[in-house]
């Protein structure tokens, strides 16, 4: 029995999405995470960097949501490749995802957010960051332009992991004019059913 830990977050989404994506029966544990949930010792001891999501698979833990989403891929064998340069290429973009987009997003929120309610002269936080991401979507935008997917030719894990990230370009102050084949791309991935089933998962009810 699969058990997923998350919150509604871009990597809480990514996992609820590839759940629902590839129709696995799975139950979802949402993280509070402005409680501090994710610190509690029960879920520190399976999860060793306080982080979501965590997927539980028959008692074993998987933390990190690239290699989540590489699990339940293998597990239904479906979204990624068996083997090739079709499963490189996905991989590839994946990574780009977790060791790029990822961080580099997660900072521009932050400075844009977070650090500016506490009345922080962020300024050039914010021209640094907001230089990377806008050069992260025309990497994207570039790829869109002549692939209907990010890789391997199909729908992917790829597209998975990177979709909850660019998609909150509005909060990330992107004028998505500038990249209409993100924008496109975007809108193909949202208007899917189990997408939206995925994010809707995250939500924790009204208190």
């Amino acid at each position: 029995m699969l058990t997923l830990y998350t919150a509604d977050t871009p990597n809480g989404h990514k996992a609820t999405i590839a759940l629902q994506e590839l129709e696995l029966p799975h139950t979802v544990r949402l993280v509070d995470l402005n409680a501090g949930e994710q610190h509690r010792a029960e879920f520190a001891a399976i999860s060793p960097n306080h982080k979501i999501p965590l997927l539980v698979d028959d008692g074993h833990a998987i933390v990190e949501s690239g290699a989540i989403l590489i699990h339940l891929a293998d597990l239904a064998g479906r979204l990624l490749p068996a083997q090739g340069a079709a499963r490189s290429e996905v991989l590839q973009w994946l990574f780009m995802q977790v060791g790029s987009v990822g961080p580099m997003l997660g900072q521009l929120w932050w400075f844009r957010h977070t650090a500016k309610e506490s009345g922080k002269d962020n300024e050039q936080a914010l021209q640094r960051y907001g230089r990377e991401v806008r050069r992260l979507y025309g990497v994207y935008e570039q790829r869109l332009g002549a692939n209907e997917w990010l890789a391997g030719g199909a729908y992917s894990i790829a597209d998975i992991a990177t979709w909850p990230w660019l998609v909150s370009h509005q909060h990330l102050g992107i004028d998505m004019a500038e990249y209409p084949n993100v924008a496109a791309w975007l809108a193909r991935i949202g208007a899917r059913d189990a997408v939206r089933r995925g994010v809707a998962q995250t939500k924790l009810a009204p208190a």
